[in-house]
């Protein structure tokens, strides 16, 4: 990948501008996660409306973490696989011992 690959971009959350160097192929979810964590500290901030914005977008950040470990929680197939391993391998012992 070279630097025509990338993008200067400048995202607003929480009421403040951050530059931001992508990749181009990136842009969409760059920006649409930028969106979300304004979407989610809006919503923080008209219900936590006596906490500074730092605090607010603590919360927000804290959220949004437990949010993206529940799901790669929920994804982890690793239990499944484990489990279908055994699984076959009692098959092929039964299928291998019977006449």
């Amino acid at each position: 990948m070279n630097d025509n690959d990338k993008k200067r971009i400048n995202l607003l959350m929480a009421g403040t501008t951050y530059p931001a160097f992508i990749d181009l192929k990136n842009e969409e979810i760059v920006r649409e996660a930028a969106k979300q964590v304004n979407i989610r500290f809006n919503q923080n901030q008209l219900a936590y409306p006596n906490l500074s914005p730092e605090k607010v977008i603590a919360i927000t950040a804290f959220e949004l973490a437990l949010e993206m470990l529940d799901q790669k929680e929920r994804n982890d197939t690793e239990p499944y696989d484990h489990k279908i391993k055994e699984l076959t391998e009692v098959l092929d012992d039964h299928f291998k011992t019977t006449p």
